[in-house]
């Protein structure tokens, strides 16, 4: 099998123009697939079958490998044998009806209603850039928008009266996102004088302004992020995307229909926005335990109070 290893190294080194780092990545993933071949008195790859394989990857997930880690390996292997098919080495290949192993996905982290309303409140409202401040994290946590789109927000991107806004989303896609009443309040006071204040002689077409007329950056705004986290006393590690895991985390947990929040966060596919219910299942778990007389613990709490504000800062829904 080696001198088969040797072969497909050298081609995919020289044909595929993959990486140093990629070629010792499989080639490291084959040496242990074929060891395991070995041990099972395999040395012949014409030999090999789709059990052999799947067993492969049984002793890998045996040995606690991650599913990410076992579908590289599978990755190596697959490629291998289908050289071995090109090349005319072998007829078949073994690995032709096995699926990778899906990773599985991290649930997002979020914050707690809690968590939310101490950051809301960290800016300073009397001056003018604690005014800006509290409008952008408002607009942030009611509109679930990414921190591109919360930067890139041009004056005339937010419609205060009709309560909503043009997000210009991944590939130049334009969406309507509602702004929830506290929200748009947030922002008619930040326009009524705060904004040209900070502007001062100076004009810019840019919603949210920085002092020299010009509008945030991501990272201007991360840092800001950072900052009135670190005030609020969030320990949590917090980017302006765990806001938006908040946002849609705190709507379905409130019964706000899957499509709709779909739609406003500008997911192309339903899968995507599909995490959330597997949030809102962990967290149902959570209560339960905490809540139930025969769960893990004897905690009820009410949720009324938060649910009503949650509503309400993402415009009612």
């Amino acid at each position: 099998m080696e001198g088969y290893l040797d072969a497909f190294i050298a081609f995919i080194r020289a044909e595929r123009g993959l990486s140093g780092k990629t070629v010792d990545a499989y080639a490291a993933d084959l040496a242990v697939y074929f060891a395991d071949l070995k041990r099972k008195g395999l040395t012949d790859v014409v030999r090999v079958h789709p059990d052999d394989i799947t067993g492969h990857l049984t002793t890998l997930n045996s040995r606690r490998l991650s599913r990410r880690s076992q579908a590289r390996h599978l990755a190596a292997i697959r490629g291998f044998h289908r050289f071995l098919v090109a090349e005319k080495y072998v007829e078949k290949d073994p690995t032709e009806d096995i699926d990778t192993p899906r990773s599985a996905r991290k649930l997002p982290i979020f914050l707690t209603l809690e968590e939310v309303e101490q950051l809301l409140a960290a800016p300073d409202e009397s001056s003018p850039a604690g005014m800006r401040d509290k409008a952008m994290l408002e607009v942030l946590y009611a509109t679930g928008l990414r921190v591109s789109e919360l930067v890139g927000l041009g004056i005339n991107d937010i419609q205060l009266g009709a309560g909503y806004l043009v997000a210009k989303g991944k590939g130049a896609k334009e969406r309507i996102v509602p702004v929830g009443t506290i929200a748009a309040e947030k922002v008619r006071t930040y326009l009524a004088g705060p904004r040209q204040l900070l502007l001062g002689e100076r004009e810019s077409k840019a919603l949210f302004v920085t002092p020299r007329g010009d509008g945030f950056t991501r990272q201007g705004f991360w840092k800001l992020l950072k900052r009135y986290a670190l005030k609020a006393g969030i320990r949590k590690p917090l980017s302006p995307h765990k806001l938006r895991h908040s946002f849609a985390t705190h709507l379905v947990e409130r019964g706000a229909d899957l499509r709709a929040v779909q739609a406003m966060l500008g997911h192309a596919d339903l899968a995507t926005t599909q995490i959330y219910t597997h949030v809102n299942s962990a967290r149902l778990r959570a209560v339960y335990d905490n809540a139930h007389p025969r769960g893990d613990d004897v905690r009820g709490r009410g949720g009324a109070l938060g649910g009503r504000v949650a509503r309400k800062r993402a415009g009612g829904t």
